[in-house]
């Protein structure tokens, strides 16, 4: 029967694929792979010291790279269905961002929607100064809070079974927890932004 210590002599076993696994992840999604990464720095396979850094690099990266894919598509593909896909959805969720496009920005990390609106910051020529200092600043407070809540999911599940497949389930579990969780909150800002808009 597997425990969770082979889990952690995995990792550390193959950290530089680990990382490397962790910087893509952060590019392509974000909240999941903070999670196990605070899971993976709980069960002592990942230092928080050399991690966090090279989360927020991978968030940096991500940052740039959103609002330079905005910028070309706005200068070559602003037709495309796939841009006006991004469109309505940030334009639904957050009717006030050309209006206030720090803040949407800003809470955007914490609502499951960041990925669009980067992208929609940089088809829009949002003043790059104002968006790098919202995703730079959201991103200071979402990096660590998230690797600490993948820490606490995974305090969680050690206390419950030192087995590795109950506890990948219990974590896993508590990771849908969050991710629902966070849904109904990005779903609740929609509808108080929408009743905002229609009474502004």
């Amino acid at each position: 029967m597997y425990t969770i210590n082979f889990l952690a002599n995995l990792v550390e076993n193959h950290q530089i694929l680990v990382y490397a696994l962790i910087f893509l992840g952060i590019i392509i999604e974000g909240e999941f792979i903070l999670l196990c990464t605070g899971v993976l720095v709980h069960l002592g396979a990942l230092n928080f010291y050399f991690a966090l850094p090279f989360v927020f690099m991978a968030g940096f990266c991500k940052t740039f790279l959103g609002y330079s894919i905005g910028s070309l598509m706005q200068d070559k593909w602003n037709h495309t269905k796939f841009f006006k896909y991004i469109e309505k959805r940030v334009s639904n969720i957050m009717p006030h961002f050309k209006q206030k496009p720090f803040w949407s920005i800003f809470i955007s990390k914490f609502i499951m929607i960041n990925h669009f609106v980067i992208v929609f910051a940089g088809y829009q020529k949002i003043n790059f100064k104002k968006y790098l200092k919202a995703e730079l600043l959201s991103t200071v407070i979402w990096a660590p809070g998230l690797i600490l809540l993948g820490y606490f999911f995974s305090y969680t599940a050690i206390s419950v079974s030192h087995e590795i497949w109950r506890f990948l389930m219990i974590v896993l579990v508590l990771i849908i927890a969050f991710v629902l969780f966070d849904k109904l909150v990005s779903r609740i800002y929609e509808i108080f932004e929408e009743f905002y808009h229609n009474h502004s």
